[in-house]
């Protein structure tokens, strides 16, 4: 029975739009959990169906250099399979095309596990196939193939090496969620790389050594090797075998749902001002129930049914809504995530309806609880204002719920804290950034002349905490949005217009010393500025003081990104773009000392605690280098010229085996002499920075057009507060109104006096938000980009005019009824 009474009085409540605020903010929380959640899912399956295959193989082995012969000798004795790939990149040139790829060169047995993909036809449907390419022919991505302006078939020359382009490279099984994002890609056989002469001592190599097998002999082999492992060396198994961009993507579904818990924290408190209205609606049916005898129990589970029904109502639309945010997501970032995504399965649903319930129990059911403990007579009267006691602890059961929401989304408690902290704070701060503009405003009010004017702040100002509330969420999510917006379409443009004109654009690498004067005088007939020819050898720091780097306390290796071999140079003069903070530069003799001196960047400097006399530990391949530090630096990362973390005096490093860099600077109508270069040398590697710079935005657009999708949804939810709040005060609206037409105000006066109240707010909003996004992108250009503030003044026209037009039109889809509704009704009710 009381299933039907309250089945029953939903389908009423809906038939005269008394539930639709609160419907659709529980739409909206649902929609946007729902769909995060089922983005993660989906992809955390694909990632888990192919982690197997990522590796190519059941173990890998990873080396900056080849191992050696009697480690492979072993594993043949187990009767591992065994396989071998090596990792550059070079040039590709076709007649006077050319382009800078990732070449992966495998052993006719790659791979051990899984299948390559490739095809006949550029961008066209590929076959599976588990044999590479034979020796004579490379195998290029539709990509290289659209670059170098070839078909399959054609013949290209890498180095030394003309190799025949015989088939379209779709897919390997270790090649990684974001290959192909700053290089194109190609495979080749491992018997050709000898004759291309692109591999030379010091070039940057990575070898991998497959092995598949017995799990019994696999984990012999491991027990065997792992006494000589080198820090170099990698050995992977399957849980490390998912690519780089699955922990970035792991990282980045914990801050999608903390984004979404704010868009429900949002949504929650448009329901909580909705069901408050809700409440207060069903005074009259309340009073007569009790007057019936109904007592308060009944009229709870009553009310709680009605609401939960809704709440299932609102899991199963929102479930259709998320269903198309996901696809919208993966949509948006097609090009990063290359897997075969699977079908969602029952986990949004879950996470949906979990989200509703929260949501329908701290805000939705306080109203009615409070509604529930009224006397049938007070309930007549109408007496019915919440005691601070009341708001309160309504007010506090909603943020512990949000609160609860945050820490099952992000999964991490102290994560959960801090966002709530910094949301709180920052709707504080912008609260009261609104009061004093409020404040500001009813101060010059007095002084105007105008009515409408007058009527406008006067309106504000006598529901200045409300307003401040709500213009402070709309702010805070149009901030977001238009940091965004100018992160997507100016950041890096901003970046590029410190860079001085005529700083250098390429960079050349894998340069060998008998290479040196041939393109000096290369440069030199050409006329092409180049900022020098710098050694470099490259080293992995091993030992601070004597101390293993990874034991040091508060140095992590891995998040210090120090964990990698790194480049180590030699001069005989300061470089020009450096500037010598501490300690002294070199003097005769200085590169027979031991240990050798070293000049070290400030910045990793601080990062690693040195000082002058930090004795340091370097391997460079297998063999130790013993250094102190004799002086700190710092340097202008922006003069695009090679720049080093740590140099050393001049030769003193020239018994290791390494290669030389440059960087030089070519017009764009100088850009043919390209072709003629590494025709000339077709060893060298050649990066391009504007193409680089290209791709990145590229990338940056796929990231913010997935991110920029729920910030919406946000911003959405700050406007449905708007709504709500509007709908909550349209009672005593009608009165005001009411009585001042019948005063003799004209309906174009409160009409327009209504618009203007509104676009004021927004404005306000718009003018907060265009601030904060400057600040936010100023923190990113000092400390990310270390570059010089660049204010984006457009923003303080664009985003109050966005933000008046959108609040102005949501404030009058809720109270357009002020404008119209009799006078004298409303009088008299």
């Amino acid at each position: 029975m009381m299933f039907r009474h309250a089945l029953r009085n939903l389908l009423r409540a809906w038939r005269g739009g008394e539930l639709a605020l609160l419907a659709l903010s529980l739409l909206l929380a649902v929609s946007i959990v729902s769909g995060i959640a089922g983005f993660s899912e989906r992809l955390n399956l694909a990632m888990l169906e192919q982690s197997q295959h990522f590796l190519a193989a059941d173990r890998v082995l990873k080396s900056p250099r080849p191992l050696p012969q009697a480690w492979l000798e072993k594993a043949g004795e187990l009767d591992l399979r065994q396989a071998q790939t090596l990792r550059f990149r070079s040039m590709l040139m076709a007649d006077d095309q050319l382009q800078l790829a990732s070449i992966k060169a495998a052993t006719a047995a790659y791979p051990l596990i899984g299948a390559i993909e490739a095809g006949d036809e550029v961008f066209g449907p590929g076959q599976l196939t588990e044999v590479g390419p034979a020796p004579g022919e490379i195998w290029l991505d539709s990509r290289l193939f659209s670059l170098l302006a070839i078909t399959p078939g054609m013949k290209i020359e890498l180095g030394e090496l003309s190799l025949t382009a015989s088939k379209v490279l779709i897919s390997e099984p270790d090649q990684g969620g974001m290959s192909g994002l700053f290089a194109a890609r190609a495979l080749m056989n491992q018997e050709d790389v000898a004759a291309t002469e692109v591999v030379q001592p010091g070039s940057r190599v990575s070898y991998r050594y497959l092995f598949s097998g017995d799990a019994e002999a696999l984990e012999a082999y491991q027990q065997w090797l792992q006494p000589q492992l080198l820090p170099a060396h990698k050995w992977l198994d399957v849980r490390d075998g998912q690519p780089a961009l699955a922990e970035t993507l792991s990282r980045a579904e914990g801050y999608l749902l903390l984004a979404a818990s704010l868009g429900v924290a949002l949504a929650g408190v448009a329901v909580a001002l909705a069901a408050r209205r809700f409440g207060e609606r069903h005074v009259d049916q309340v009073a007569v129930m009790k007057a019936l005898g109904a007592s308060r129990r009944y009229i709870l589970h009553s009310f709680f049914v009605e609401l939960f029904l809704l709440a299932v109502l609102a899991t199963l639309m929102g479930a259709v809504v998320g269903k198309a945010l996901q696809w919208s997501l993966f949509y948006s970032l097609r090009e990063l995530i290359d897997l075969e995504i699977p079908s969602a399965g029952w986990l949004p649903l879950l996470v949906g309806g979990a989200t509703a319930l929260v949501c329908t129990l701290v805000f939705a059911m306080p109203p009615i609880w409070q509604l529930s403990r009224v006397s049938p007579l007070r309930v007549l009267r109408r007496d019915q204002a919440a005691g601070s006691t009341a708001l309160v602890a309504s007010g506090g059961l909603g943020l512990f719920g949000i609160a609860g929401l945050m820490w099952w989304y992000s999964g991490n408690l102290w994560i959960a804290l801090a966002v709530m902290f910094a949301s709180i704070t920052l709707v504080v701060l912008a609260m009261v950034s609104v009061l004093l503009l409020i404040r500001f405003a009813k101060f010059r009010a007095e002084k105007a002349k105008g009515t409408r004017l007058r009527l406008v702040l006067a309106a504000i100002y006598r529901r200045r905490f409300a307003n401040a509330f709500q213009v402070a969420s709309f702010a805070l999510a149009l901030m977001a949005l238009a940091s965004l917006a100018v992160l997507r379409e100016s950041l890096i443009e901003d970046w590029q217009l410190q860079v001085d004109a005529g700083a250098p654009n390429h960079f050349l690498i894998n340069i060998q010393n008998v290479e040196l004067a041939p393109l000096q005088a290369f440069f030199q007939r050409q006329e092409i500025s180049y900022a020098g020819l710098y050694p470099m050898v490259r080293g992995r720091l091993s030992h601070i003081d004597g101390n293993a780097v990874g034991d040091i306390k508060g140095i992590d290796k891995a998040e210090d990104n120090i964990d990698r071999e790194m480049n180590l140079s030699w001069a005989e003069t300061l470089p020009d773009d450096n500037r010598l903070l501490s300690g002294r530069w070199w003097q005769a003799g200085d590169k027979q000392r031991e240990p050798l001196p070293v000049s070290v960047e400030v910045d990793i400097a601080e990062q690693l605690k040195l000082e002058l006399g930090s004795r340091l530990r370097f391997d460079l391949g297998g063999q130790s280098l013993f250094a102190e530090v004799a002086s700190i630096r710092s340097l202008e990362w922006t003069s695009m010229r090679p720049n080093f973390y740590f140099i050393f005096p001049p030769d003193s490093l020239s018994q290791y085996a390494g290669s030389y860099i440059t960087s030089f600077y070519l017009p764009p109508d100088k850009k043919p002499l390209l072709s003629e270069l590494l025709r000339q040398f077709p060893t060298f590697t050649l990066i391009e920075i504007d193409g680089i710079l290209k791709q990145m935005k590229t990338v940056i657009a796929q990231l913010s057009a997935a991110i920029g999708l729920v910030l919406a949804m946000v911003l959405v939810c700050a406007l449905l507060v708007t709504l709500a709040n509007v709908q909550a005060s349209l009672d005593s609206r009608l009165k005001e109104n009411a009585l001042l037409r019948t005063l003799g105000a004209s309906t174009s006066l409160i009409r327009s006096s209504l618009l203007a109240e509104f676009v004021v707010m927004g404005a306000m909003a718009g003018l907060l938000a265009a601030l904060g996004c400057n600040l936010t992108l100023s923190a990113v250009q000092l400390w990310v980009l270390d570059m010089p503030l660049v204010w984006h003044w457009p923003v303080f026209i664009a985003a109050p005019l966005f933000g008046g037009f959108l609040f102005a039109a949501t404030g009058w889809l809720g109270c357009r009824r002020v404008v119209s509704a009799p006078p004298m009704a409303i009088l008299r009710s």
